[in-house]
């Protein structure tokens, strides 16, 4: 079963990333640099020149479409105002690989800091998470999040995973040291919506 190119929630529209996505994107991405900086690579939320920007926005898309990683641009769906990510990928024990190479997924999700305490990270992952489970591909999901990121920590206490290790992994950036990731872990069953 291929991944839906469309997931709707009560409140959201996720869909995959397309290069006309950038202008309205791209003030997310400014306003936000201190929200969202220390926690996601750059080459995900650095803001560049807007056809920098729908160039990276059309490589998701691609790599998407080519079932390699599913970035899925988060949209209310009351406005179609862009509020973050939910992504899922597949992984294995030596990291992100192909579908056909995995035994788990991981999922990672941003969101725009004037959105945040309204639970819509939580709405979002779970779609996502049902979508996963439908694959019958991965035994549990992952989420990985830097152990000084609070409000990611929250998010997985809020879809019921469990820590199952700390580890020191490399830096997002150029230069920095390495920092301490939390996995927490959950077995895919269905999710509710």
């Amino acid at each position: 079963m291929p991944i839906p190119s469309e997931i709707r929630t009560p409140r959201l529209l996720l869909r995959p990333w397309r290069a006309d996505d950038a202008p309205a994107l791209l003030p997310v991405l400014e306003a936000n640099r201190a929200h969202i900086g220390p926690w996601i690579p750059a080459r995900v939320a650095q803001p560049v020149e807007l056809p920098l920007l729908a160039q990276r926005l059309a490589g998701f898309g691609a790599a998407f479409d080519q079932d390699r990683e599913w970035r899925f641009g988060m949209f209310a769906r009351d406005d179609g105002r862009v509020l973050g990510e939910i992504d899922l990928f597949a992984r294995n024990a030596e990291g992100r690989v192909a579908l056909h190479e995995s035994d788990r997924g991981e999922l990672g999700y941003w969101l725009r800091s004037d959105a945040t305490g309204q639970g819509l990270v939580v709405e979002g992952a779970r779609a996502a998470l049902g979508v996963a489970a439908e694959l019958n591909r991965f035994a549990h999901v992952e989420i990985r999040c830097d152990l000084r990121n609070a409000p990611s920590v929250a998010v997985a206490r809020r879809l019921g995973f469990s820590l199952a290790n700390t580890i020191t992994d490399d830096p997002i950036r150029d230069g920095d040291p390495p920092v301490t990731l939390q996995v927490w872990t959950s077995r895919l069953e269905p999710f509710t919506k």
